[in-house]
């Protein structure tokens, strides 16, 4: 390789390297900043000061918070779907359903931030989006993560479409709600754990899936 070309392709990976390192500057302070302030009170001028590099430099990596906010979600989304494969390929065809349920439920537990990230909570309970694009593409990244429990409960029953939706709905409705009530101590003083809410409902789930089967 000649020299100047040598001395070229150093440069750009250094390049490269420095671009990387702010670009992981910028997301780890954005999450600190979502986590307290929501979507609504974050803004990239807070988000840049949290990272300590110049707001401009935040804008030519990202042009809004919101595409900000969506590269998280984003990231969180494919963890979660990564999580979700892993535990039901661990087990057989019937097991897969509570076995991926509980991976759903464990991977919000250790990650609260996470959760709040996907709520988009923050400031309160407020119905929030970002754009019309980026909704329709986290949608469709959270619809992956469900599909993996749906496609479970065809293992163990040929269900209808419409059946199959509704039962995917309420399995999401489930979890999300024994979360929520667990991260903020309700269930503790109910004297229960989202976890075995979550195991009874599915439990019950496959009680009328094995009635249909």
């Amino acid at each position: 390789m000649p020299a100047e070309a040598a001395i070229i392709e150093k440069k750009t990976g250094r390049r490269d390297a420095v671009r990387a390192f702010k670009r992981d500057a910028i997301l780890q302070a954005a999450r600190k900043i979502f986590a307290r302030d929501g979507l609504d009170g974050a803004t990239l001028r807070a988000i840049a000061a949290e990272a300590g590099i110049a707001v401009g430099t935040v804008y030519l990596h990202y042009p809004s918070k919101e595409a900000l906010y969506a590269e998280l979600l984003a990231g969180s989304l494919a963890d979660l779907l990564k999580h979700l494969r892993a535990a039901v390929t661990k087990t057989d065809a019937q097991a897969q359903l509570l076995a991926g349920a509980l991976a759903f439920y464990d991977f919000y537990r250790q990650r609260p931030d996470d959760l709040y990230l996907g709520l988009y909570l923050g400031q309160g309970f407020r119905p929030t989006g970002l754009t019309p694009e980026l909704d329709r593409l986290l949608n469709g990244r959270l619809i992956q993560c469900y599909t993996v429990l749906s496609d479970a409960m065809r293992r163990i029953a040929p269900l209808e479409a419409e059946m199959l939706r509704a039962e995917t709905v309420s399995l999401a409705a489930a979890m999300g709600g024994a979360l929520m009530l667990e991260t903020t101590g309700r269930l503790k003083v109910l004297g229960d754990t989202g976890e075995a809410v979550v195991r009874r409902h599915v439990e019950h789930l496959m009680g009328r899936l094995h009635g249909r089967g």
